[in-house]
C-alpha cells in the first residue's frame, strides 16, 4: 500500500484451481489455472477494483474481502476480455451496486468469450463459473474518477490478448497491468504466434513509459514484490527465452520440458505454459483447444 494519504491500494490474489481436465502435464503435475490479481484502489469512502476473478467462490471471498475494507465499491474495471478478468464482476457488481467498466476494445472481445462459454470456460469448470452478462461501458474521457482523482484507461495493444486495457492511478505512481505483464508466472503463449509476440513488447514498452513504481500484472506469485523495473524486464525475458527455445524444440512436449528447466522453480502455472506451446507447435486448432 501506498503512503500517499489520500489513496492507496491492495491486491487480492485468488489461488490456483484444478482444470476439469484428467490428463496430467507432461511432467505429470496435474492441470491447475494460475492465480488471479485484483487489485483495489481506494481513497477514504470509495474504490475501484481491477479485474473480477473466474469462479463463484473466487468472487465470494473478494467479495468478501472488499466488504472487510469498509469501502464503497464504485467502478469495476476489466483489463481484457478473457473471462477469468471479468466472469464475477456481475455478481460482484450486483452486490456493491459498482459499474462494470472496460476499454472499446474489450467490450468486443468480452461478447466474444460469451460466444465460446459452452464449450470451453463451463467445460473446464462445470457448475463454478457464474452467469455473466456484458455490461460493461466505456469510461468518459478514457478515466475513472475516484474521490476526484483521475485513474487513467491506457490502451495497451495485444498483451496475451488482443484489445487490453491497463488502469494508471499517477498519484499511486502505479499501473494495473492485467495481462500486458506476469509477475512470477508462467505467461500465456496461445495468441503469441504471427508477430504476437512483438505486439507484446510494444505493450510492456507501453507500461514501461508511464513511468511507475510498481506494476501490477493480472497473474502473479503473491509472494512477490510488484517494482514495475524487475516486473517489465522479466515479462521480457521470459518472450526473449520463448524465441530461443522455440526454433530448438521439435515438439511442444520438448519446449514445455526446455521451458520448465529454463525457471525450475521461479514461474508459477504450468498448466499455462502447456496450453501455449500445443498451440505454437500445431498440436490444436486454436487458442482455446491447448487448455482442453
Amino acid at each position: 500500500m501506498s503512503a500517499n494519504d489520500t489513496l492507496g491500494y491492495k491486491v487480492f490474489v485468488s489461488d490456483p484451481i484444478a482444470l476439469n481436465v484428467a490428463e496430467p502435464l507432461p511432467n505429470g503435475e496435474s492441470r491447475m489455472f494460475a492465480p488471479l490479481s485484483s487489485t483495489l484502489i481506494f481513497g477514504t469512502r470509495d474504490a475501484v477494483l481491477t479485474d473480477a476473478p473466474l469462479t463463484i467462490d473466487q468472487g465470494s471471498a473478494l467479495g468478501d474481502w472488499i466488504e472487510g475494507t469498509g469501502k464503497t465499491l464504485t467502478h469495476i474495471f476489466a483489463t481484457h476480455g478473457h473471462g477469468d478478468h471479468w466472469f464475477t464482476a456481475g455478481m460482484l457488481s450486483e452486490r456493491f451496486g459498482a459499474q462494470l467498466v472496460a476499454s472499446a476494445g474489450t467490450i468486443e472481445q468480452m461478447h466474444v468469450t460469451i460466444s465460446v462459454r459452452d464449450f470451453f470456460w463451463d467445460k473446464l469448470w462445470p457448475g463454478q463459473v457464474p452467469d455473466a452478462a456484458v455490461t460493461a461501458v466505456v469510461a468518459p474521457d478514457g478515466r475513472i474518477s475516484l474521490e476526484g482523482r483521475d485513474l487513467l484507461i491506457v490502451d495497451v495493444g495485444h498483451g496475451d490478448t488482443d484489445d487490453s486495457a491497463a488502469l494508471h492511478s499517477p498519484d499511486l505512481e502505479l499501473v494495473v497491468a492485467g495481462d500486458a505483464v506476469y509477475n512470477g508466472v508462467h505467461q500465456f503463449l496461445g495468441e503469441s504466434a504471427d508477430g504476437g509476440r512483438d505486439r507484446w513488447r510494444e505493450a510492456i514498452a507501453t507500461v514501461a513509459a508511464l513511468g511507475t513504481g510498481r506494476a501490477i500484472a493480472g497473474h502473479k506469485n503473491k509472494e512477490l514484490d510488484d517494482e514495475t523495473a524487475r516486473v517489465i524486464r522479466e515479462t521480457r525475458e521470459y518472450l526473449d527465452a520463448v524465441d530461443e527455445l522455440l526454433p530448438k524444440c521439435t515438439t511442444a512436449v520438448d519446449f514445455f520440458s526446455a521451458m520448465v528447466d529454463r525457471y525450475p522453480n521461479r514461474r508459477l502455472g504450468r498448466t499455462t505454459l502447456w496450453a501455449g506451446a500445443r498451440v505454437l507447435y500445431g498440436d490444436v486448432d486454436n487458442a482455446l483447444g491447448g487448455w482442453l
